[in-house]
């Protein structure tokens, strides 16, 4: 008993140095899944997540589309330090949110962000975009000065337990409401239907960044 006793002691620290191996290795990897400048989901976790959302069933959700307004034209006026505060105090603003929200949330790229989260009316989905412009257009410090900041949201509703959703299609028309806003001028706009308004190019609006034919230049 006492040489089984000896053996299995002699063994924590390798098992200990396993676990610790491995749990080194995860945080590497989900490391690698994120944005180095936000901490937020790049796309492709964010779409693995949003995804099993949708599937899961388990209540309405909302997906939301956020593109930051005249972002080029901070890093061309202030320079692309200031623009990565922008893009960096937008992740820390989407990441608070996403805690009070349960969201999951990602940065797509460049300056747009992506997010999922329950909702439980259009009245909540409403409330919760004024909420949500509310904390992305405070002004930003950088470099000694203070940049103004604002964001055009575009979010549409979905019930999986009574409709069948795909999030590219939900993700398609948050884009289209984005797209509304940012043309109208106004913090945000939700889609009151799962019916597309914009023509689609190669699956994407027309006009959208990598597509061809559309009349209006890239949100």
């Amino acid at each position: 008993m006492s040489e089984l006793l000896f053996a299995a002691a002699a063994g924590l620290p390798m098992a200990a140095g396993w676990s610790l191996h491995a749990l080194r290795l995860r945080h590497r990897i989900e490391a690698a899944r994120r944005d180095p400048l936000t901490g937020l989901w790049t796309r492709d976790p964010f779409t693995e997540r949003a995804e099993r959302r949708i599937l899961s069933r388990f209540r309405p959700v909302a997906v939301y589309l956020v593109d930051l307004n005249r972002f080029k034209e901070i890093n061309d006026t202030h320079g692309h330090a200031a623009g990565d505060a922008v893009i960096r105090a937008t992740g820390e603003r989407l990441a608070a949110w996403a805690v009070d929200h349960s969201a999951v949330v990602g940065r797509l790229g460049g300056d747009e962000f992506a997010a999922i989260a329950p909702v439980y009316s259009h009245g909540h989905l409403s409330e919760t975009l004024h909420r949500l412009s509310d904390s992305l257009e405070q002004p930003v410090e950088a470099a000694g000065q203070v940049l103004e900041v604002s964001a055009s949201i575009g979010a549409v509703g979905a019930n999986p337990r009574t409709k069948r959703v795909e999030l590219s299609e939900l993700l398609r028309l948050a884009d289209e409401q984005m797209y509304r806003a940012k043309r109208c001028a106004v913090p945000w706009s939700n889609a009151l239907s799962l019916e597309k308004q914009c023509p689609t190019v190669h699956g994407r609006r027309a006009g959208r960044s990598g597509t061809h034919g559309g009349t209006e230049a890239a949100a």
